[in-house]
């Protein structure tokens, strides 16, 4: 990020917190819609209708039945601060998807023109957490009703985006979506594009665990703990146990920034 825009958000993060860190009303959206649910309700509900309940396993080998998915919400150092620490997510690696051209670097993407999206592929235990839970907490975390921006992030590749893996991913995400709308859940209609997973890109390797690794860089301090603040605090009750909350919320505040390729946000 440009020092320019660095300004530009500490100056929004006095007078609009919420807004600066790309959560217009995001993590602090619990509160009830017109309907008198909340999103949560609404994720529930959803979930008991599509059968999407936990408990879900690969009864020929009695082992966990894994299942992935695609989400872009943001700057993806954002996105993966959040789920990595969310219970049931197994991994999360940064990428790009939904473009143009193949193997993108991060410079070709950061110009928009490859029509990438920033995104992070998630492996999650449906036994654990459901897709209508992931989902709630995706549209909680980040602003879904601002096209091809979060904050002072502006580009295509800031689009919010569901990319499904299967076409029960693909009900799910719409009917909740829909729902959400219909609820009013949030001030404008949402705007998350929702599309079958094409090629994904894992990301260099610097922007892999960025948020852990590089505490002390401007747009970690300045976006990212405020966002993991309030994430924290709504969904205290689907983080993963205390002592691997340690691990993911756990910073490494001790190295040096400087040194990383990517302090800098583009």
């Amino acid at each position: 990020m440009k020092i320019a825009n660095i300004l530009v958000l500490a100056a929004l993060l006095m007078v609009l917190p919420g807004f600066a860190t790309g959560c217009v009303q995001d993590v602090d959206a619990k509160q009830k819609t017109q309907e008198g649910k909340t999103s949560g309700d609404i994720a529930k509900e959803i979930s008991r209708q599509a059968d999407y309940g936990k408990g879900q396993t690969d009864n020929a080998a009695g082992e966990k039945k894994l299942e992935t998915i695609t989400l872009g919400a943001g700057c993806f150092w954002c996105v993966e601060a959040v789920f990595e620490e969310l219970k049931g997510v197994e991994t999360v690696v940064s990428g790009y998807m939904g473009g143009t051209i193949p193997n993108p670097t991060y410079q070709q993407v950061c110009t928009g023109m490859t029509w990438h999206a920033e995104v992070c592929q998630l492996t999650y235990d449906p036994e654990q957490v459901t897709l209508p839970e992931l989902l709630e907490v995706f549209w909680q975390t980040h602003d879904p009703t601002t096209i091809n921006r979060q904050g002072v992030d502006a580009g295509t590749q800031y689009r919010s985006a569901i990319f499904y893996s299967t076409e029960e991913q693909k009900k799910v995400a719409e009917e909740l979506r829909a729902r959400l709308d219909q609820s009013r859940a949030f001030n404008a209609p949402i705007v998350t594009e929702i599309t079958a997973a094409s090629e994904f890109y894992p990301a260099e390797d610097y922007h892999q665990e960025y948020f852990k690794n590089n505490a002390k860089q401007p747009y970690c301090k300045s976006v990212i703990v405020p966002k993991m603040k309030k994430f924290r605090k709504v969904f205290a009750d689907k983080l993963k146990d205390s002592e691997d909350g340690k691990k993911s919320a756990g910073t490494d505040a001790d190295k040096d920034p400087d040194k990383d390729p990517g302090k800098d946000k583009d």
